[in-house]
């Protein structure tokens, strides 16, 4: 297929229409068998349980042009899974996980002329969604939702490469415990944006977040899972019951282990133990993996010995290993990429 005409270098992080979505309805208790349409536009009740009560929740991935001219998606059973595990937290009912998984090939096959080309730098982003579509004035779940999807062809997330960020320890909460911090709820990113709006007038790129319940643990950004490098080469995670499960950061340790023959620990990290790390990093599907040069506490310094200028070297082979395998570089562990034909 003959793509647009798009200048994919520069396009940005941005959403851009594209000609098709998918579009499932819930009623009477069943999906529906969904199918493509043309038009971008929710049009919806106004006391539809999404706008009355934040009941709605996404997922986010990629499909790419590999080196030898295939389209591909990266791990999309596990945006189902973690999908499945929101629905059923927000008490809405689960898109079937093979279907969430058709539903995305179709619409990255009904907009390949939007595939970026190789090298390029950019990719398609796609965004599976659903939310609560009929009318609730009484605080419970509604009856009806909508599952979607759409795709947006978008640039590198860094425009003139990754440079370390600054970020600062944040005095607001992004999760309780027993929450919700775990699943892809909208609700979640909605409250953390006084606080990423905050961080960014005082001059920080994002937030670390504290565990709520004693504020000595590390969690994790707004939207990113923290990575950690130790003095010895271990890469460590931390662990929380209020993180949500990065298919990034969770495809990093598999990569460190497998690929890198580094040892990896998942844990929990407390924040005193920071300063003796010497690289961090904070990994999400939009940048794959962002580097973090010095974390602010109050006015004290956490200085990362990788320094300001560049990605910290073993961040940067897991970095490497892991687009590598998407690009089509590096063979991919069996299940990781979904062709689409």
């Amino acid at each position: 297929m003959e793509k647009k005409e798009l200048d994919w270098g520069s396009i940005g992080f941005n959403y851009r229409p594209t000609d098709f979505r998918f579009v499932a309805n819930y009623k009477d208790g069943a999906w529906d068998e969904g199918t493509l349409s043309q038009d971008a536009n929710v049009v919806m009740n106004e006391c539809a349980g999404v706008l009355q009560y934040a009941q709605t929740c996404f997922e986010g991935l990629k499909a790419y042009t590999t080196e030898d001219g295939k389209v591909v998606c990266f791990r999309p059973d596990l945006n189902a899974a973690r999908m499945a595990d929101s629905c059923e937290r927000l008490e809405m009912p689960v898109y079937p996980e093979d279907k969430f998984v058709e539903a995305v090939v179709k619409t990255v096959k009904a907009n390949l002329a939007y595939v970026p080309p190789y090298g390029s730098g950019a990719t398609l982003y796609i965004r599976p969604y659903m939310f609560a579509s009929s009318p609730v004035i009484g605080v419970k779940a509604a009856d009806e939702y909508q599952f979607r999807v759409f795709v947006s062809p978008v640039g590198p997330y860094f425009q003139e490469g990754a440079k370390p960020i600054v970020i600062r320890v944040c005095d607001f909460d992004r999760a309780a415990p027993h929450g919700t911090g775990h699943i892809k709820a909208g609700l979640n990113y909605a409250m953390s944006l006084y606080a990423i709006s905050d961080a960014h007038r005082q001059g920080f790129e994002e937030n670390m977040y504290l565990d709520a319940a004693t504020r000595t643990k590390v969690e994790e950004t707004g939207g990113a899972n923290f990575i950690f490098i130790t003095k010895d080469g271990k890469l460590v995670t931390p662990k929380s019951d209020s993180i949500l499960p990065s298919i990034t950061r969770r495809s990093l340790m598999y990569v460190a282990e497998h690929y890198l023959g580094m040892e990896v620990e998942h844990r929990e990290v407390y924040f005193d133990e920071v300063k003796d790390f010497v690289e961090c990093g904070l990994c999400g599907t939009a940048a794959v993996i962002s580097p973090v040069g010095k974390i602010v506490d109050h006015g004290k310094e956490i200085c990362f010995a990788s320094g300001m200028e560049e990605m910290g070297p073993i961040t940067k082979k897991l970095y490497d290993t892991l687009t590598g395998i998407q690009m089509g570089h590096i063979e991919a562990p069996e299940g990781w990429i979904r062709v689409i034909d």
